[in-house]
């Protein structure tokens, strides 16, 4: 159940859900509440396969490419800190719309690469390949589809959010969620240094 829970908050931040939500809202500003909840749905499905598809084939990929899990926690380490420091400073990016269908963004740029980036990826890997027991395994992807079902509901809820939060309240939120993913970056780092040198 601590592996659980630890995993559980840990990628909750990794997924850096406010940042996600401001994505969500202007990718879908000229949708119905209707139609954006049909997006929040579709975005979380496509969340859940990919980050299943990455966790249970991580070591694989591991192997194949002849990488060790230490040197792979570095640069995940680095990928997440620059993923902090970018949403700490304010992410800046193209323009998006949803004028033509509520599907062309749900799964693309929606889920990747705003939910599951480099950096998200990264972290899945680091997280499957250093649990050796398969209970241990089906404990934490438990828990990574729990933070994602908890960002669904976050994208679902999104207009509510919106009118409770502001966009000030928002911003917020997302430059915190930006330190917390810099602290667990540098832990990352701290972990493959102190191994890579043991």
């Amino acid at each position: 159940m601590e592996i659980y829970i630890t995993n559980l908050i840990k990628f909750f931040f990794v997924l850096a859900p406010f940042f996600v939500l401001t994505m969500f809202l202007a990718l879908t500003k000229g949708l119905d509440t209707s139609a954006q909840r049909k997006v929040a749905i579709r975005v979380t499905i496509s969340n859940i396969v990919m980050c299943c598809l990455i966790f249970f084939f991580g070591n694989a990929i591991f192997k194949v490419l002849g990488i060790t899990l230490d040197s792979f926690r570095i640069g995940a380490g680095a990928l997440l800190f620059l993923s902090g420091v970018s949403l700490v400073q304010g992410a800046k990016g193209d323009t998006l719309n949803a004028e033509s269908s509520p599907s062309d963004v749900s799964v693309v740029p929606l889920s990747i690469p705003v939910s599951i980036g480099p950096a998200t990826v990264g972290v899945l890997m680091v997280m499957s390949a250093s649990l050796d027991q398969f209970s241990d395994k089906l404990l934490s992807i438990f828990a990574i589809c729990s933070s994602v079902c908890v960002l669904g509901i976050l994208l679902y809820t999104a207009s509510k959010i919106k009118d409770i939060l502001g966009n000030n309240g928002i911003e917020i939120l997302t430059k915190l969620s930006g330190l917390v993913l810099a602290a667990l970056a540098a832990q990352i780092v701290f972990t493959g240094v102190k191994n890579f040198l043991a």
